[in-house]
């Protein structure tokens, strides 16, 4: 079997549960996990640290040219190398959530990442989780799903989420900052956020994670 007819993509807006619900998802599948948003946190936080002006393409190359990202296993999370950090803390707050936004609307990003999920990919099964992952980067995917939940749903996981880190969060604020983000997202003219025409789209505002897992292994697993 290729490794294609086993990748399951996992698409949907900021805080629908992607990551969490792919993680339980592949470890119930026995495959790897692969968290592209995390991916483009990491280019986010690189980009703020250095100050980086977006709208310079020189500058934009010079700093994916710069950028060894590592993706390990986590317990509840994906760990995240880069340069050899360990900034998998450092890209979950929302200010990197949004910074993610911002340069994933970049072309030489995005090229380079959707070249490196591609190529993880073709090597491994996978569940891979991020906003174009079934229209985009695996097009021919046999098993696509679409989350979404309502926007103050997604706040308040996010919120809950952060406060269980121990981490500062204002509920208003992340609502504020998701309504933004499902805007920028959906509207911006590379890779829109949208479910694949073959995704099956799952709301899970009145589900629990264990429901939305397991509905998609039946799914998966069905004759």
């Amino acid at each position: 079997m290729s490794p294609l007819s086993q990748i399951i993509t996992i698409d949907g807006p900021s805080g629908s549960g992607k990551s969490t619900i792919s993680r339980l998802l592949a470890q119930r599948l026995g495959i790897t996990f692969l968290d592209t948003g995390a991916m483009y946190r990491a280019v986010g936080l690189a980009a703020s640290r250095q100050g980086l002006d977006l709208t310079d393409t020189d500058a934009v190359k010079q700093l994916m040219a710069n950028i060894d990202l590592q993706m390990l296993p986590g317990v509840i999370e994906s760990q995240v190398i880069m340069n050899g950090e360990d900034v998998s803390d450092a890209i979950r707050t929302a200010d990197m959530g949004m910074m993610a936004s911002k340069v994933s609307a970049l072309g030489e990003v995005r090229q380079n990442l959707t070249s490196l999920q591609k190529a993880l990919g073709a090597k491994q099964a996978v569940v891979a989780e991020g906003r174009d992952m079934g229209t985009v980067v695996f097009p021919t995917a046999k098993h696509k799903f679409f989350l979404s939940a309502t926007a103050d749903e997604r706040a308040r996981r996010r919120t809950a989420q952060l406060h269980e880190k121990g981490l500062e969060a204002n509920g208003n604020e992340i609502l504020e900052q998701i309504k933004q983000r499902d805007h920028d997202d959906s509207r911006r003219s590379l890779a829109p956020l949208k479910p694949a025409d073959d995704a099956v789209i799952i709301d899970s505002s009145t589900m629990t994670i264990e429901d939305v897992v397991q509905f998609m292994v039946d799914r998966i697993t069905k004759p």
